[in-house]
């Protein structure tokens, strides 16, 4: 199974942790906007062709530490049809250089649109008897709020070609528990969802013990995450929240299992932006992100 290709990731890099992928075009340096600009135009093209530059220094600079990079759709998708093509160059390089990828996209509909999703993020189109992958990625993000229809056909492609999801079940951001925390019986609404998921993940177990349906589960909510570690045991959980959104080292720890394994945990600003802090100059932002990266690393390493 492709968690099981994760997994075997994490182990060799030693490393539990994901480079989020999710650029702005303030994020890349200065120097590397003008040059774009000065060949392409101060324009959407010129855009992506500086966010493009930046996310190939990035993953040069961070293949080789982290077992895996998520970019966020919507980052890409903002900047138009020249976002949405540096997005798969993006995919490509990094699958290049041997990373695991997970493409944020929290996509999820009913009945035939929600299979015409996970067609074009994990599964293949039929072109007059020729078969196509139009998104070759790893895993992606679902949002699992409309039901089972919602997420069945994501969790059919994901047995049929080898693929994975992390279905959205407690969310890092502030205002997450106006919904997910509300009662239903005496349960959270996050603790039925992660019911739903432990269902449809139970068929689905690899050799690490580790099934093709994941949760994302913020590190901002580490009492939640106790809960929920004990209900889903054998799915992998994609944490955000460490970092730029206040989740530190500690509140990620019950993510995890006993062995170590269990979590995937997410930072994007703070990777991609670290050489805005501290005393780096423009033209080290990659050599920023690594050290960064590295620090992350051993920051949740040493509390496992």
């Amino acid at each position: 199974m492709s968690v099981d290709l994760l997994v075997k990731k994490i182990k060799e890099k030693g490393n539990p942790s994901v480079a989020g992928l999710d650029p702005k075009v303030e994020y890349v340096p200065q120097y590397i906007r003008e040059r774009a600009y000065k060949e392409y135009g101060k324009n959407l093209k010129g855009a992506c062709e500086a966010i493009w530059e930046f996310n190939k220094g990035l993953i040069d600079a961070l293949y080789d530490v982290v077992p895996a990079v998520k970019p966020q759709s919507a980052f890409y998708e903002m900047y138009g049809i020249h976002g949405e093509e540096v997005l798969h160059r993006t995919i490509e390089y990094a699958h290049e250089k041997g990373l695991y990828i997970i493409l944020d996209v929290k996509r999820n509909d009913i009945g035939s649109t929600a299979e015409a999703y996970s067609k074009a993020y994990l599964g293949s189109v039929d072109i007059d008897g020729e078969s196509f992958s139009p998104c070759p990625v790893d895993c992606v993000t679902v949002n699992p709020y409309l039901g089972t229809d919602g997420v069945k056909p994501f969790v059919d492609d994901c047995k049929a070609l080898d693929k994975a999801i992390f279905a959205l079940v407690k969310t890092s951001n502030p205002s997450s528990g106006e919904l997910q925390d509300m009662m239903t019986g005496d349960k959270h609404i996050y603790e039925h969802v992660a019911e739903l998921v432990n269902g449809w993940n139970s068929d689905t177990i690899g050799e690490s013990g580790y099934g093709a349906v994941g949760a994302v589960v913020g590190a901002t909510y580490p009492e939640q995450a106790k809960v929920l570690r004990q209900i889903m045991k054998q799915s992998y959980f994609l944490v955000p929240g460490y970092g730029a959104q206040g989740g530190g080292a500690m509140g990620v720890k019950p993510c995890f299992n006993d062995d170590g394994l269990g979590a995937i945990v997410n930072s994007s600003r703070g990777i991609m932006c670290a050489y805005k802090k501290g005393d780096w100059k423009e033209e080290q932002f990659a050599e920023a992100a690594r050290a960064e990266a590295i620090r992350m690393k051993n920051d949740i390493v040493g509390v496992l």
